[in-house]
């Protein structure tokens, strides 16, 4: 089993994909520094992330890929699932090695997978467009906290900055700790503190919200119960549309 060590960045996967071809020696399995390796190994390889080696890579797979493909690709990166970058690297080898287009070869199960995969996150991403409940705060920010399955905030910004591209707004994903702010100019990437809990936990405490966003929250639970037809509950299906995972930041359900 032949192992890469990198830094689990998408550079660094890139810079993998260079190095092995460099080197004619492809990874059986990836690691980051300080993870526990398997007992028996033939090589151990570790890859320093190079900006430059990644790029290269890069322009070859837009030059092999549609947009389509291209966006696949993505899609398996920020799913996040596991085994997901070596499944990345094979199918990166098969776009290099095939003389034909290999992106929409659905018989080879890798294609088949990352395709899959990308179903997923997609799916994922119009849940998180759907789900996302913007509360104003006293200072005139519109916040919202997620916690997706998978890295989808940087395919949801572009829908909110179209938009809402009159309101200064904030989307936090919780499980990652990072999130985005629009300032009305450009969208900025945000780290929160250890200091900052209380905000990230999705539900602002009343001191931190305008007024009439207290207004509008009651007013939207009122509207909640009054359409609610409670013969027709199917708490089954109910489920289904609208996922437990999110209740916790959505106003109806608190």
């Amino acid at each position: 089993m032949i192992l890469f060590i990198y830094d689990r960045t998408f550079e660094g996967l890139l810079t993998v994909v260079f190095e092995a071809y460099d080197r004619k020696l492809f990874p059986d399995a990836l690691f980051e520094s300080g993870e526990p390796l398997p007992l028996f190994y033939e090589q151990l390889m570790e890859v320093v992330t190079v900006p430059a080696k990644a790029d290269r890579v890069w322009k070859g797979l837009k030059k092999k890929l549609s947009d389509t493909g291209l966006a696949f690709l993505m899609s398996c990166w920020l799913s996040e699932l596991p085994g997901s970058d070596v499944l990345l690297v094979r199918y990166m080898r098969k776009i290099f090695d095939s003389p034909e287009s290999v992106e929409f070869n659905f018989g080879d199960a890798d294609v088949l997978e990352i395709s899959k995969i990308s179903k997923k996150v997609s799916n994922e991403r119009e849940r998180v467009i759907q789900f996302v409940r913007f509360q104003k705060t006293a200072d005139e920010i519109y916040f919202a906290a997620v916690e997706p399955l998978y890295n989808v905030l940087s395919l949801v910004v572009p829908h909110f900055k179209d938009r809402y591209r009159g309101q200064k707004w904030l989307l936090y994903d919780v499980r990652r700790g990072y999130g985005y702010y629009y300032d009305l100019k450009e969208v900025i990437e945000v780290h929160f503190g250890e200091d900052t809990h209380r905000l990230i936990s999705g539900r602002l405490s009343g001191e931190l919200l305008a007024e009439d966003e207290k207004q509008y929250q009651r007013l939207w639970k009122e509207y909640f119960k009054s359409i609610t037809i409670r013969e027709r509950l199917n708490p089954k299906l109910h489920r289904q549309h609208m996922p437990p995972r999110f209740w916790k930041y959505l106003p109806e359900k608190y």
